[in-house]
Parts: structure tokens; C-alpha cells; sequence
């Protein structure tokens, strides 16, 4: 366990002038209430704080930060108050503690639920004071090192959300030694047979390649001398999570994964690392679209280098990173090599500047209510991949790869975007699904009476855009309800001699607005248009109490007027509907849910109910009004169709290996189609009987460890 003692020579030896007073009262106030806790692995826990502030001062952070890593937990762990921090320590210190600290003490519906609202909550706090994330990077990044003592069930939903939330922040913060430690991590628990696999296939020639290393090192910097450059050349592994990644997209095996290795080429200067490219290319041709200059056009985490791949000495192809000192800096610390506090509490406005996209992540989450919307909208915005256009008038926008000038009009702004009717990229006309490239010049097209497309949700790739096309169309669809259920309550009202356009405006119409959880009529009106609430139970709370009981036994409910007079299937779905059980279910094609899945229901006019997986990309696309909740029964006898993939290298045997493997864990082969690749890949489409996502994940365990198989995974569609 690292001591106090270390921590405060750290930040001396990096501040000889920092207040080293609120570190030490931090870690006595910290050590005093978390006494006699421990932690999972036996230790005090005291030395979780200790080792998070640890990462922080190895980050060179300001002691304010430091004695907030050391207090991080004290307010959701103990019994100190945010009042006694605030006195003990400040506002300032306070203001980020509040921003670290999850909502597990607030009521929520759902874990999910809580998940989604912690990790908004802590973005707004990351957008007003970037420390928030940074202490919140470094408890998840020690939380990863001692994740061995959870149980699998804990350790796997840590390890997805870290790599679905966390190690993206930490590339785009530019921290990625952070990222690094991060994926690998999550890799080793969400996926162990291949992370063993990848770590075996590494360590298998690692004499033979550290004798590389040292010698590509010894003959680079022998160039670099010849040439007067005074320079640092480094060799390094990549990390295992980005050659499993290199090897599913490209779908190649281990031994053709060509930059297993890299080298780095420090220097003092921007034109002497030019200077060193230049002697590169002249020693080994260059791969032309390998070619990346970070260095002209800096990424927006400021990493800036100069990327090359060549063909290198041995006929393989070797990447190369070109930079400086101070770029090297910055490449390992990220935004906590720029991070600097002034007096009042004031950041670097430059910094600020080119971390906007912080805030923009912000704004574009604050419309989504619904947590499985908010999750996986957040990690569209971290996606790390942009490209670079620019505006008629030269300015430079940046998007995600993939984005269209839809995205580039919304980017602009809001009624740019909903007004947007065509597109000319580079002085040509485009259709407006057409994918940008980095270098191009969009203009935008407008027209004052047009309208957002409903059919752009199809190829928009920006948060944004798609939250103001889902704000337009919500608005739209909740004027088509408004209509709908005021003519549906009219005709009910009619029925017992009511009039509705009058009780609309009773005090008692508020009541039963309230009854029902609406702000206002109109609300609870398109409640009852979008098929959320039916007419009769607005009815019911008008009528007198003896008629009440008779109709009671006669009432329809919701999903009898929607669904009509299609037949309806009985529990063996194994799905239930808010309770009830003799509702028509069906499954959505496109993302084949199976039990374990997160699922979600939605209301859809004559066919009942359609149940999605939570993340399904077209489930997003719907309205969230038709939105209803749906749970897995607990026993279930049924099995479930599922389509997984398996990559691997040809050879006589394989499909009987493949569907002895699949016999032996009990799972049904319902349909099979192969392809072979000009690389002699096998491709191999299943669709499989499950009884769930344990069976499933038996299933793909089994058939990974089938010779010469090199990667098995779901489909999403």
C-alpha cells in the first residue's frame, strides 16, 4: 500500500511551492472516518483513497485535487457530511467531491437507471471542473486492479461499463496510459479465453522480438546520429485489447497483425521531426495512406506526432511515431499536462477551448430521459473516430467517422439542420446520406418550409442530430395524439352522456391529471393517443362509484383497443407486459433478443407488443411514448433464435467440429451459410436455438477453443 508520506515527496518534487497542509489534513480526516472499513480484498480501506491519490499526484495534479482523491468516497461511505467537508476543506474541494460521489442513495427504478443518472450527473460536473473526471478515472482505474475480489456477475458489468464509458474518456481526455491499463483490463474480464490467447501468443517469441526491437532501436538511432539529430527511440508492445480489435475488424489472424510492435522517435523540435521522417522514408518505403500528420492538424485531446508505417527491414510493415519532448508529455498525461489553476479558481482558457466537447456532450444528453438512450447515446459521443470538414468561409468542424452533411447542417445549428433539403460537397450536389471524408467543403442547402425526414434517423451519426429529429418528430407525433385521444375520450365520454370538452376545464380533470402522474390535460390527452392510457380509465374517474363497479367487469384494457382482434399469445413467450400475461408478444428481427438481454417493449398498432434488446440501434429510433415496460418471465421452457459468426482459417473437419460443439452444449442449429474468403477465411453465419444469454455464452466459449477458429461473436442483426 502506498503511504502518505510518498504521496506529499511526490508533489513536493514536482511543486516545491504547493500547499501540502490540505493533502495532510485530507488523509487524517479521511483515515478517521473510513476506520474500520474493508475492502473486498481485506485490506483497510484506506488504501483505496490513498492509492487514488496516488495516481494523482503521479499525474502532477494540484493539491487541491490530491486531497479531494483522498476524500472522494467520504460523503457516499460514511458518516461525514458535504457541510463538514465544506468547512474543513472548502468549497472548491467540496464542489468536486459532490461531482465524484455516484447516486446510490437516491431512489431509482432500475439499476440502470441509476447507472445512467450518476454518469449524467458526473458529466455535468465534469463540463464545470474537468478535476471531477480525472479523481473519477483514477478510482475506476485502482477498482480495475483489484476487480479479482468481485464476484464474475459484478466483475463483468464493471469491466463493460469501463470499457464502454470509461477508457473512451480517458482517449479522448488524451490520457492513454490510463486508456490502455483500462482496456486491457476489462478485456481480460469480459473476454478470458482470448485475452490468454493473445497474452500466450505474445509471450510465445518475445526473445526473438525484444532481439528485434534492439536492433530496429540501435539502427534508428544510429541514423538519427549520423544525421546530428539528438533524439530518443523507444519500442514498445501495443496493448492486447487493440490487437484483438486489429484482429476482429480486419478479420485476420495473429500472425498477420503487422504492428504488434512500435517505435517512437523523440526529438527536440517540430522541424527536426520532419527532419527524422524524411530519414525514415529514405530508409524504408512508406505505406502512402498509412500516413497521419497529428502535428499540422493535432487531435482535440492535443495529441499531436507524426504517424508513419513502412515497409521495414525484414519485409514486414513497421509503424513508426515521430514527436517531441513536450508532445511525448502531453501523448501521457493528456489534459493534466495542460491543466493549470489560477487564482479564483480560473482554467487555462485555451485548454477550455479545445475541450469544448465536453460541454457539447453535455447538451446533447440533456434531452435523453430514458437511461438505455442516454447510455448508448454517450458512447456515440465518445467514439473516437472524427473526420475534418470545413465550412464555405474555411472553418473546421469535426465529426464522427461516417457522418453525413445532415450531421455537418446540425453541427451549424439547430434550424440549419431542420431546414436542410440538399448538400454540395466540394462544389458538387451529394445526397444528403453521403459519408464526409476528412478536407471536405460542405455548403448546406436550406429551404424556410421544409421539415426534418423521419428516414434521416437511417445515416446520421451525430447525438445531436439525432436528438433534434427525434424532438421534431416527438412533437409532431404528440400533436397526431393530441387529436387522437381527444376524439377517443369524446367518443367514451359521449357514451355515458358526458360532455369531455367541458369536464376538460373542472377542477376534478386536474385531479385526475394528477392521479395519473401528468403536469397538464394535454398531456394525459396524448397519453391516450399514443395508446398509453385508454379512455375508459380517464372515464372511470368521472363516473359514480356503483357504475364504476359495472363497467369494472367489462373494462378493456390499453393493449386490447391498440392490439384489436388479432389472436394473443399466452406466458410460454416468456415475456410479461406490465403484468399481464395474455398479451400478443413478438420479437424483434433485427437484434433477436434472448433472456439475460436487457429488453424493452413497444406498443405497435394491431400487432401487440415488440420486444427489442435495450441497445437495439432500431429500437432507438422509436418514439419513447410507445414505450412500455417488459421483464423476462422468471422459468421459461422456450428457446430463442440467435446469429453469431465464427472467423476461421479453412480446413477439412471444421463444420463437424463446429456442430459436435454446439450438439454437445444442447443448442439447435437452425440455419448455416458459409463463405470463404480470398485470404482462406472461413466465414461461417449460424443461427442458433438458445435457451438464453448463459446458454449462448457456453455455446461461444465451446466453439473458441475449436482449432484454428479465430474469433466467434454475436450478431446484432
Amino acid at each position: 500500500m502506498i503511504r502518505i508520506t510518498d504521496i506529499l515527496d511526490r508533489v513536493a518534487e514536482n511543486n516545491p511551492e504547493a500547499d501540502l497542509d490540505i493533502i495532510d489534513r485530507a488523509y487524517i480526516f479521511s483515515a478517521r472516518v473510513h476506520d474500520g472499513q474493508i475492502r473486498l480484498s481485506g485490506e483497510p480501506y484506506l488504501s483505496h483513497p490513498l492509492e487514488v491519490a496516488g495516481i494523482l499526484a503521479e499525474m502532477n495534479l494540484d493539491p487541491v485535487s490530491i486531497a479531494a482523491g483522498l476524500l472522494h468516497d467520504v460523503v457516499e461511505d460514511t458518516h461525514a457530511t458535504p457541510d463538514e467537508i465544506e468547512q474543513t476543506f472548502g468549497k472548491e474541494v467540496l464542489r468536486i467531491v459532490a461531482g465524484v460521489t455516484k447516486m446510490s442513495k437516491l431512489s431509482f427504478g432500475s439499476t440502470l437507471a441509476r447507472q445512467a443518472e450518476s454518469l449524467r450527473k458526473m458529466l455535468l460536473a465534469m463540463a464545470d471542473d474537468i478535476r471531477v473526471i480525472l479523481i473519477k478515472l483514477a478510482d475506476r482505474l485502482h477498482n480495475m486492479r483489484t476487480l479479482a475480489f468481485h464476484k464474475t456477475d459484478k466483475r463483468r458489468q464493471i469491466a463493460r461499463e469501463t470499457l464502454d464509458i470509461y477508457a473512451p474518456i480517458a482517449a479522448r481526455l488524451g490520457i492513454y496510459w490510463i486508456k490502455n491499463e483500462l482496456e486491457n483490463a476489462s478485456f481480460m474480464y469480459l473476454m478470458p479465453d482470448e485475452y490468454d490467447r493473445i497474452k500466450n501468443s505474445v509471450s510465445t517469441d518475445r526473445t526473438a522480438r525484444e532481439a528485434y526491437i534492439e536492433d530496429v532501436k540501435g539502427y534508428l538511432r544510429n541514423q538519427m546520429e549520423e544525421y546530428q539529430l539528438n533524439s530518443e527511440v523507444l519500442g514498445r508492445y501495443k496493448n492486447y485489447y487493440s490487437i484483438y480489435l486489429k484482429m476482429v475488424t480486419q478479420n485476420l489472424a495473429f500472425e498477420d497483425v503487422y504492428d504488434i510492435i512500435a517505435f517512437r522517435i523523440i526529438l527536440d523540435t517540430i522541424p527536426r521531426c520532419y527532419e527524422a521522417l524524411g530519414i525514415v522514408h529514405s530508409l524504408w518505403k512508406p505505406i502512402d495512406i498509412k500516413f497521419k500528420d497529428y502535428i499540422a492538424r493535432p487531435k482535440p485531446n492535443m495529441y499531436q506526432s507524426l504517424h508513419t508505417t513502412v515497409i521495414g527491414p525484414r519485409g514486414e510493415r513497421v509503424e513508426i511515431q515521430i514527436r517531441t519532448h513536450e508532445m511525448d508529455r502531453v501523448a501521457k498525461s493528456g489534459i493534466a499536462a495542460h491543466w493549470s489553476y489560477k487564482e479564483g479558481g480560473k482554467t487555462d482558457e485555451s485548454i477550455g477551448k479545445r475541450f469544448a466537447w465536453i460541454q457539447n456532450l453535455v447538451e446533447n444528453q440533456e434531452n435523453f430521459a430514458n437511461p438505455d438512450e442516454f447510455l448508448e447515446n454517450v458512447r456515440i459521443d465518445l467514439y473516437p473516430d472524427e473526420v475534418y470538414v470545413f465550412t464555405p468561409q474555411g472553418d473546421v468542424k469535426t465529426l464522427p467517422k461516417g457522418a453525413t452533411p445532415v450531421d455537418f447542417a446540425y453541427v451549424i445549428h439547430t434550424e440549419v439542420g431542420n431546414q436542410c433539403t440538399g448538400a454540395k460537397v466540394n462544389g458538387r450536389l451529394v445526397p444528403l446520406s453521403h459519408e464526409l471524408v476528412t478536407g471536405d467543403t460542405v455548403d448546406i442547402v436550406t429551404s424556410k418550409n421544409h421539415k426534418p425526414s423521419k428516414d434521416w434517423l437511417k445515416f446520421v451519426k451525430t447525438v445531436k442530430a439525432r436528438s433534434r429529429i427525434r424532438q421534431w418528430i416527438k412533437i409532431q407525433e404528440k400533436n397526431r395524439s393530441l387529436s387522437l385521444g381527444r376524439e377517443m375520450c369524446e367518443k367514451a365520454f359521449r357514451k355515458q352522456r358526458l360532455n369531455f370538452t367541458t369536464l376538460m376545464k373542472s377542477d376534478q380533470m386536474l385531479e385526475v391529471v394528477a392521479h395519473f402522474g401528468f403536469k397538464t390535460v394535454d398531456d394525459l390527452i396524448a397519453s391516450v393517443g399514443y395508446g398509453k392510457t385508454t379512455p375508459l380509465q380517464v372515464l372511470r374517474r368521472f363516473m359514480p362509484k356503483p357504475e364504476e363497479e359495472a363497467e369494472e367487469k367489462s373494462r378493456e384494457t390499453i393493449l386490447d383497443r391498440l392490439i384489436g382482434r388479432v389472436k394473443k399469445r399466452k406466458p410460454s413467450a416468456g415475456v410479461l407486459v406490465k403484468g399481464l400475461d395474455d398479451i400478443l408478444i413478438r420479437f424483434g428481427k433485427c437484434c433477436q433478443p434472448v433472456p439475460g438481454d436487457p429488453i424493452v417493449g413497444y406498443i405497435t398498432r394491431g400487432y401487440g407488443v415488440t420486444v427489442h434488446r435495450a441497445n437495439c440501434v432500431n429500437a432507438l429510433k422509436m418514439s419513447p411514448e410507445r414505450q412500455i415496460d417488459v421483464a423476462w418471465t422468471e422459468e421459461t421452457s422456450e428457446t430463442y433464435p440467435v446469429k453469431i459468426v465464427i472467423v476461421s482459417y479453412d480446413r477439412v473437419g471444421l463444420l463437424a467440429d463446429i456442430a459436435t460443439s454446439i450438439s454437445k452444449h444442447e443448442a439447435n442449429i437452425v440455419s448455416l451459410n458459409t463463405t470463404t474468403k480470398a485470404n482462406e477465411l472461413v466465414e461461417s453465419y449460424l443461427t442458433l436455438s438458445v435457451a438464453g444469454t448463459g446458454h449462448l455464452d457456453r455455446v461461444l466459449a465451446s466453439l473458441r477453443k475449436i482449432h484454428m477458429v479465430q474469433d466467434v461473436r454475436r450478431l446484432n442483426r
